[in-house]
């Protein structure tokens, strides 16, 4: 477990599967994910099992928060395509819980998640995609310290127009001066 203020990080487990079912079938939630069509139960099993054939530090991590009965699983995040020589990886966030959202979680969880990228993985840049629509996420994003690279222009295809996708990412350097 990897502790933070409000929230922790654990390693997502296989009775986990129901719950990100719920959440990567809700279209809200997918809204600002690649996430286009309907998952069933067994593409999320083919996943799952897929994850121990990854390296261990890019196999997802649930978040949670505590509640009334002990913790509650909230989302997910992970770190992936990490690049050892140059020491830079991409990460990605879902909070599927909706009864969480606009209440700081989301900043929180990835302010946690560089905690964890540039401490624990020694990363030394961090990078993320997001849809121009997504201006919750890339609000958070801005917040924590990512600063805006670059633009795909109409990369994205979903619900029935192009967006574009925004760059951005964060060095070591920078992430140590705002903590």
């Amino acid at each position: 477990m990897i502790y933070g203020e409000r929230i922790r990080f654990r390693r997502a487990e296989k009775d986990d599967i129901p719950l990100f079912m719920e959440w990567i079938n809700d279209p809200a939630v997918t809204e600002g994910l690649t996430l286009y069509l309907p998952m069933g139960l067994w593409e999320e099993e083919e996943w799952f099992a897929g994850l121990s054939k990854r390296p261990q530090a890019e196999r997802p991590l649930t978040v949670e928060i505590p509640d009334d009965s002990g913790w509650r699983a909230i989302g997910n995040v992970s770190v992936f395509n990490i690049d050892s020589v140059a020491r830079s990886a991409e990460v990605g966030i879902m909070l599927g819980d909706k009864s969480i959202w606009n209440q700081g979680y989301g900043t929180e969880t990835m302010r946690f998640l560089l905690k964890h990228g540039f401490e624990s993985l020694n990363l030394n840049r961090i990078q993320l995609y997001v849809y121009e629509k997504n201006i919750w996420a890339v609000r958070a994003y801005e917040k924590v310290g990512f600063i805006h690279e670059g633009r795909k222009r109409q990369a994205l295809y979903k619900n029935g127009r192009y967006q574009d996708i925004l760059i951005m990412s964060i060095l070591r350097e920078e992430w140590k001066k705002e903590n």
